[in-house]
């Protein structure tokens, strides 16, 4: 591990601490893991998500249809990048609605670049979104002040609390009630999106927030939402900031 990024895993320890210290109930997925996977996140040679890294990195400077790259427009990422996925979703401009970071990424390839947007979960997408997280690890998440996402956090809150599927859960019953229980002998996480995307070992793959919220809706044995759905961006958009302050620690490892 780089001293850089051993600061950076350092500075998300500190932050966690200090939260606990001043009473903030809130833990991460990653303090809820055993010593062994944290090990496995904070060694940059260790953790898998960091092939998916090495990917974006590349992708990073790759210039596409337009002859442009990412790094043409933005730069050093690990300077330009710094704090960006802590931020996200927001409201573009551009496209004239709120966006994830996976729609940032897919709105400059496709307005700037010339090229075809990334399928959803597709290891290109996957791997950019990880490398730009990655320049966000130890940094605090920090919704946007922006009311023109009011009504798309409050959309969340009400998908959060609404009770669905044959078994009738809402994610509220889970990492609210029955956060810090064992199911299946694993530990139920409060639910806060501080390291995606992530590497879950039950995957064996990284993986994006949608497709953790989709696992959990086929869990609660109801219908998925297809991966456009706007459910996602309304749900990431709560649990973005109801984790307002957590440290980052993206790509995170995860059973």
């Amino acid at each position: 591990m780089t001293g850089l990024r051993l600061a950076a895993v350092l500075l998300a320890v500190f932050a966690a601490s200090f939260a606990l210290a001043q009473g903030d109930p809130r833990r991460s997925g990653y303090r809820e893991m055993g010593p062994a996977l944290q090990k496995m996140q904070d060694d940059d040679a260790a953790n898998p998500a960091m092939l998916f890294v090495q990917a974006g990195a590349a992708a990073w400077a790759e210039k596409a249809a337009a002859g442009k790259s990412c790094a043409d427009c933005h730069g050093d990422a690990t300077a330009s990048m710094k704090g960006v996925a802590a931020r996200y979703p927001a409201f573009s401009a551009e496209a004239g609605k709120p966006i994830d970071l996976e729609g940032r990424i897919n709105l400059c390839r496709t307005t700037h670049q010339q090229a075809e947007a990334l399928a959803p979960e597709s290891d290109g997408l996957l791997a950019l979104s990880a490398y730009v997280a990655l320049q966000s690890r130890g940094q605090p998440i920090a919704p946007p002040d922006d009311a023109r996402l009011s009504n798309l956090r409050a959309e969340g809150a009400e998908l959060y609390k609404r009770r669905q599927g044959q078994l009738n859960l809402s994610c509220a019953n889970c990492h609210d009630d029955h956060a810090g229980r064992k199911l299946a002998g694993a530990t139920i996480p409060q639910g806060h999106p501080t390291g995606y995307p992530i590497y879950r070992l039950e995957w064996q793959a990284l993986g994006s927030l949608k497709r953790r919220l989709r696992n959990c809706v086929i869990g609660m044995r109801a219908e998925p939402w297809s991966y456009d759905a706007a459910d996602y961006l309304a749900l990431e958009s709560f649990l973005m900031q109801r984790a307002k302050g957590m440290a980052m620690d993206a790509p995170g490892v995860r059973p």
